[in-house]
C-alpha cells in the first residue's frame, strides 16, 4: 500500500506590491489576520525558517515548531530543528497537513511543491525589504474568497485559498 503525502500548504499574507515583510516584522497589524493565521496551523506542524521563528520570538504553542536553519549549533527550547527544508519535510511526513509560515527562501523552496495557498491579500502598498514570489494564475485556482474592508485605520484585506491546478503529487517527500 503506498503511503499518500501529506498536503502542504503555504499560509502567507502579502501587500498588493508582494511584500511580505520590512526588516524582520510584518508592515501591517490586523486582528483579524492573527486571528485566522491560528485557526489555519493549531494543531499542525509548522515549518519556518530561523529568521521568521525569531521575529515570532517563541514556538507557536498548540503547533509542533519547526524550524529550518543552516547554523549547525543553532538551538531553542520548544522547536525541531531541520538543517534543510528537505528534512523538515520529512519530520512533519506524518501530519496529514503542513503548514509552511516563512520567510521568503522557505516559501520560494515550497511554492513548487505546494498544493495549497491560504494567502491574506492587503489592499496596500507598504515599503518593504521582503517579497512573495509571484503566484502563476495558469498553476494556482482560487476556491475561496472572503473579502474585509478596511476600518479604523486598517487597510482592507480579502483571505483567499488557492489550490494547485495540476493535482499530481510524488509518491514521497
Amino acid at each position: 500500500m503506498r503511503k499518500t503525502r501529506p498536503r502542504l500548504s503555504i499560509v502567507v499574507a502579502v501587500a498588493e506590491n508582494g511584500v511580505i515583510g520590512d526588516h524582520g516584522r510584518l508592515p501591517w497589524h490586523l486582528p483579524e489576520d492573527l486571528r485566522h493565521f491560528k485557526t489555519l496551523t493549531m494543531g499542525k506542524p509548522v515549518i519556518m525558517g530561523r529568521r521568521t521563528f525569531e521575529s515570532i520570538g517563541r514556538p507557536l504553542p498548540g503547533r509542533r515548531n519547526i524550524v529550518v536553519t543552516r547554523q549547525r549549533h543553532w538551538a531553542r527550547n520548544g522547536v525541531e530543528i531541520a538543517h534543510s527544508f528537505d528534512e523538515a519535510l520529512a519530520r512533519a511526513a506524518d501530519a496529514p497537513e503542513i503548514m509552511i509560515i516563512g520567510g521568503a527562501e522557505i516559501y520560494a523552496l515550497a511554492l513548487p511543491l505546494a498544493d495549497r495557498i491560504y494567502l491574506t491579500r492587503i489592499r496596500c502598498h507598504p515599503a518593504g525589504d521582503t517579497r512573495f514570489p509571484e503566484i502563476d494564475r495558469a498553476v494556482w485556482s482560487e476556491v475561496t474568497r472572503e473579502e474585509h474592508p478596511a476600518q479604523d485605520g486598517r487597510p482592507a484585506y480579502a483571505f483567499l485559498t488557492l489550490e494547485r491546478r495540476d493535482r499530481r503529487t510524488t509518491d514521497s517527500l
